[in-house]
């Protein structure tokens, strides 16, 4: 696939590059950092979010606190303790994070600890990116025709390695004449579908709508769209989900209008340690989220708020779950 004109985030002169996702379409921002406590604060800020991207950055986050260290252990366990605590629910973030501690305890001349956590970072981005490239490679298969589909949040290069995750399968489908039209949800509150989904769909000149979250029922009932893909932050072994919040939503009416569901995720994402979707911690954002638009009131403070981040679709009602590995069909044995 054509490289894309923009990018998510690189490591580069000692330092990691990332775009803010916070100011996009309307601006093109890069951070410059080499500085752990900044990129924790970035993933909390939702400049750098997608759960298979916070994996990446907190492994170079991770690594970096190592970069000018006197104190090594210290350092270390300061770091990986700021990082673990930024976000609840993407698997990726402690399945890297955990990757760099195993790396870290079995080196024996902390003197190189910098440079040898660092090898290990740019490795999971290296694999990250190669698993972008598989999950589109396996994505085709859920195409009989060429098709319109509809996707939430967002699942780009802004949210993962590589091309992403549903939006790798999207992209390699309309390279391969199999997409006619693509219908984004807006993915309220923070609007990732209408700011980030549109401006990867439009830098890769992929004709697509954006509509309101709850338009989508009415493009189902008017016929108009032929198949649901999403990413996911977390899958349990059952092959509950949970994504952002509208997820759920989507694969309700999926079921009701007979129309295929899938999820698209690296292997990374499969939680191997929880049964179903009910161990699943779900983070609550502020209120504020709701109740204000880039800072300013759309409604009164004492409003009150119901704030989750994210939804679990129970594995029932997934059609198919996408990985590097295959396309793998309910009910799921493939994480036993």
């Amino acid at each position: 696939m054509k490289a894309n004109s923009y990018y998510n985030l690189k490591f580069e002169s000692g330092k990691l590059i990332y775009i803010d996702q916070t100011v996009l379409p309307l601006q093109e921002n890069y951070i410059s950092t080499d500085s752990y406590v900044r990129i924790a604060e970035g993933i909390e800020r939702l400049e750098l979010r997608g759960a298979p991207l916070i994996g990446i950055a907190a492994a170079y986050a991770l690594a970096l606190s190592l970069k000018n260290s006197q104190d090594f252990k210290n350092d270390f366990e300061q770091a990986y303790k700021r990082l673990v605590s930024t976000r609840p629910t993407a698997v990726n973030l402690f399945y890297a994070l955990e990757r760099i501690k195993s790396k870290f305890e079995l080196i024996q001349d902390l003197n190189n600890s910098f440079e040898i956590l660092l090898a290990e970072a740019k490795l999971i981005h290296k694999q990250e990116d190669e698993y972008s490239d598989r999950i589109a490679h396996n994505g085709l298969r859920i195409f009989q025709k060429k098709s319109n589909v509809l996707t939430h949040c967002n699942t780009g290069a802004l949210a993962a390695g590589g091309f992403g995750t549903a939006f790798a399968i999207i992209k390699h489908a309309f390279d391969n004449n199999l997409i006619s039209h693509v219908f984004a949800d807006e993915t309220r509150p923070l609007l990732q579908g209408l700011r980030l989904t549109s401006f990867e769909l439009d830098k890769n000149e992929i004709p697509f709508s954006i509509n309101t979250d709850s338009s989508a029922a009415v493009l189902m009932q008017q016929g108009k769209v032929d198949l649901v893909i999403t990413g996911a932050d977390r899958i349990a072994l059952n092959g509950d989900s949970a994504n952002k919040i509208g997820t759920y939503n989507l694969a309700i009416l999926c079921n009701y209008h007979n129309i295929p569901f899938y999820i698209a995720a690296p292997s990374t994402t499969i939680d191997r340690n929880i049964a179903n979707g009910s161990e699943i911690q779900i983070e609550y954002r502020s209120g504020k989220e709701l109740t204000e638009v880039k800072g300013i009131k759309v409604a009164p403070e004492h409003y009150s708020t119901f704030t989750p981040a994210f939804d679990v679709t129970p594995s029932h009602l997934i059609t198919g779950i996408i990985t590097e590995e295959d396309l793998f069909l309910f009910p799921y044995n493939f994480i036993r």
